[in-house]
């Protein structure tokens, strides 16, 4: 770290709200994030209402790898992981709740829990999986193809998050539909179309746990080789998971585990709609690997993630103060020229790809990368094999949220 430099804190170089949802609506301003890097990375953002009264804005590649590699220094468990609850509160009884979620901890808590599933997200795991995903997949396109036209993210981009994801936890693929409008609810939030008052995210969160619950009494009765099994019988500290940690962990894992993949690959479709050469390039010669990472850069699907310093230090020469928020925006760090050669450029053959859409490393990276990655490419093979002539029938109807970067609907022609 370099030397305490004492300063007041700076302000925001461009007229924007971060925490307004409606900013978002026409996609992620990249153009305002890049003078934000470029005139003052780290800047004081109000935030009136909310713990402290604003926050940290960071905005730079390095700086968001710095924050997410220190927990001890920067933690999740403080106040939470997010910017603003979702719920309009922010106070000591709503972060109780916040804190059971293990996005909300930090080590050696957080760690304890990872363990019980990290190792079905392992290589090996996915790999084993992979021809089961590709049988989804092929029936995916077959019944899109069948309808000739419609919506990619109902149809295709929300099919095999769900069908993966439920098939990992132990959830009933007929029930997958029960889930994707749960998602909707729970992360669409700021969008009228998906809650009206703060209190439809508490119903939305309830009706989870009463599935949860249902789900685990089955699981009690009948054990089977899947994560809601493994959950019931796990040991943490010598004790077994309370209805709450449960609760808390199926939510996380149902919810995280379909909406940000569904939301890189319908991104991923409209990149390759905006620049078809890239396409053309992709079903010719199929540069899997270096695609999958460079859709998941485009899309980065999470905006944002907040931690509190627990201590008074310095991040990129900004002084920051005990108890202060700092807010991490990714699509930023991904758009960042000192880490990523030409970031403003839809590359598949991309080498170089040190992206932060997985998070800035540490013990928060992502748990479901290696799951995500197969699935996005899984899929996008079997569009290009099978409807390489997919085509945009309308612009993508976005979310309005300053927290998730998604669309809702996205008209295609299957061909």
């Amino acid at each position: 770290m370099s030397a305490p430099v004492e300063q007041s804190r700076p302000r925001c170089p461009v007229d924007i709200d971060l925490n307004d949802p409606d900013r978002f609506l026409s996609g992620v301003p990249l153009a305002e994030f890049a003078r934000m890097r470029e005139e003052q990375p780290i800047f004081w953002h109000d935030q009136p209402g909310a713990w402290g009264e604003g926050f940290w804005a960071v905005t730079r590649h390095e700086d968001i790898v710095e924050v997410s590699r220190q927990p001890k220094i920067f933690s999740s468990y403080e106040r939470g992981s997010f910017v603003h609850t979702g719920n309009g509160r922010d106070d000591e009884e709503s972060l109780a709740g916040m804190r059971l979620l293990m996005i909300n901890m930090d080590p050696p808590e957080h760690t304890a829990l990872r363990n019980i599933v990290q190792r079905v997200f392992t290589p090996r795991q996915i790999r084993a999986m992979e021809p089961r995903l590709r049988e989804f997949a092929d029936q995916i396109v077959d019944r899109a193809l069948a309808k000739g036209e419609g919506d990619f993210v109902q149809d295709v981009a929300s099919e095999l998050p769900l069908l993966a994801i439920c098939e990992l936890i132990g959830i009933p693929a007929e029930d997958r539909g029960k889930i994707f409008d749960l998602s909707n609810r729970l992360i669409g939030f700021d969008d009228p179309e998906f809650t009206n008052t703060p209190e439809d995210g508490m119903i939305a969160a309830t009706e989870t746990y009463m599935y949860a619950n249902e789900l685990a009494e089955l699981r009690q009765r009948e054990p089977k080789d899947d994560i809601i099994t493994k959950l019931l019988q796990a040991d943490v500290d010598g004790d077994n998971l309370t209805v709450d940690q449960f609760d808390q962990f199926f939510l996380l894992l149902a919810v995280a585990g379909n909406e940000t993949t569904r939301n890189a690959i319908t991104h991923g479709m409209q990149a390759f709609f905006d620049h078809p050469d890239q396409w053309e390039k992709f079903k010719t010669d199929r540069p899997l690997e270096t695609a999958v990472e460079e859709i998941i850069r485009w899309a980065t699907p999470v905006v944002v993630f907040q931690r509190t310093a627990m201590s008074d230090t310095v991040l990129g020469g900004q002084q920051i103060r005990a108890g202060d928020r700092v807010a991490i925006f990714y699509p930023s760090g991904n758009r960042d020229t000192a880490a990523i050669a030409d970031p403003d450029v839809f590359d598949v053959t991309r080498e170089s790809n040190e992206h932060v859409a997985f998070g800035g490393g540490g013990p928060h990276f992502c748990l479901g990368a290696n799951l995500a990655r197969a699935e996005i490419g899984i899929l996008f093979e079997a569009i290009a094999d099978r409807m390489p002539d997919i085509a945009p029938l309308g612009p993508p109807d976005r979310l309005r949220s300053s927290f998730i970067h998604g669309i809702k609907r996205l008209p295609v022609r299957y061909a």
